[in-house]
């Protein structure tokens, strides 16, 4: 007689789970007792792993789908679902990354008047934030709190001028120009590795409020997106330039820097200054709520470090899922 438990652990999100298999083997015989023995068998497999959002062509989110709704190809090849599920009673675990440097001294006000708004909007009892300020520095204005009020007066005594605070990858030799560097692509790497690995269990964004500039940081765009894809982050962008800037080399790296960190995560990005930010913000927040989990056992076994391109899709195709674009087989 034989008897078999297997106990499966997972971690980061599907991405991988170690099943451990237990075949005791157990003999009975007639006034004789034997001793069992034990085989113990273990294999890692890997899984793919994507949340995402699905939006009609008017832009309003569908909701209630099952799995049976979509279909993934990857590099075109058909997969299975192994995993579905939603993520809408999830709590959140958020990074506000605000941008301090001298292109945005002119709306510090206004970022945090902003952000007010944000935390009104989005977070709730069971949701965790925490807020960095950069600019050559990123400086950690609060830890991990459910507190709106803990990280308004955070933000509001950096802007007072304090900067006795703890600083993610103080190691850095970032080069200290004296208009104030602009660490952009360091502080989403940064926050999504020392803040947010961490965050099991939780749904994981990243909002940030910038112009999408850059100068300063150890890591390129392509860390940054990485290290979301990862972890499976979220990135939204809250972008302030000004309509007169909008022509600059500049500006348009930094509002093609925007689009492509968010687009590239499954979040998206927002003009503040010409938009309705309490319309993102609400817009954030219902798709935040109403996000869908998919896993998959990919058919391309070799861990080559390539990327992979993958597309998700519903059986109406006038649907499109907001989603990141692929992984890297590590």
């Amino acid at each position: 007689m034989a008897s078999i438990l297997i106990a499966m652990a997972y971690r980061d999100g599907w991405k991988r789970y170690t099943a451990v298999v237990f075949l005791i083997a157990a003999l009975a015989g007639t006034g004789v007792a034997q001793e069992p023995s034990g085989v113990v068998i273990k294999s890692e497999t890997h899984l793919i792993d994507f949340t995402f959002s699905v939006h009609r062509p008017d832009g309003t989110l569908v909701k209630g789908l099952r799995r049976d709704d979509f279909a993934i190809t990857e590099d075109g090849v058909p997969q299975k679902i192994a995993f579905f599920g939603t993520q809408g009673e999830l709590p959140l675990a958020l990074g506000l990354i605000v941008d301090a440097s001298d292109s945005q001294s002119k709306f510090y006000k206004r970022h945090r008047k902003d952000i007010e708004k944000f935390l009104r909007t989005v977070v709730r009892p069971q949701d965790e934030v925490f807020s960095i300020c950069f600019g050559n520095h990123l400086r950690l204005t609060n830890e991990m709190t459910s507190s709106a009020e803990t990280v308004m007066d955070g933000l509001e005594r950096f802007d007072k001028g304090e900067r006795d605070f703890l600083e993610l990858a103080a190691e850095d030799d970032r080069e200290d120009q004296s208009g104030g560097g602009t660490a952009l692509y360091d502080a989403v790497y940064y926050s999504i590795h020392q803040k947010l690995a961490d965050a099991l269990g939780h749904q994981r964004a990243l909002i940030l409020f910038t112009d999408g500039e850059e100068n300063a940081s150890a890591h390129d765009l392509l860390d940054a997106i990485d290290a979301a894809r990862e972890s499976d982050t979220l990135i939204y962008a809250i972008r302030y330039t000004d309509q007169k800037d909008k022509r600059t080399p500049h500006a348009r790296q930094g509002m093609a820097a925007l689009h492509h960190l968010s687009t590239e995560t499954g979040g998206e990005d927002f003009d503040a200054l010409h938009g309705d930010v309490q319309e993102a913000f609400g817009q954030i927040a219902e798709e935040l709520r109403s996000l869908y989990s998919v896993a998959y056992h990919s058919t391309h076994r070799a861990r080559d470090g390539a990327f992979h391109k993958v597309v998700i899709t519903t059986t109406d195709p006038n649907d499109t899922v907001q989603a990141r674009t692929g992984y890297y087989a590590r």
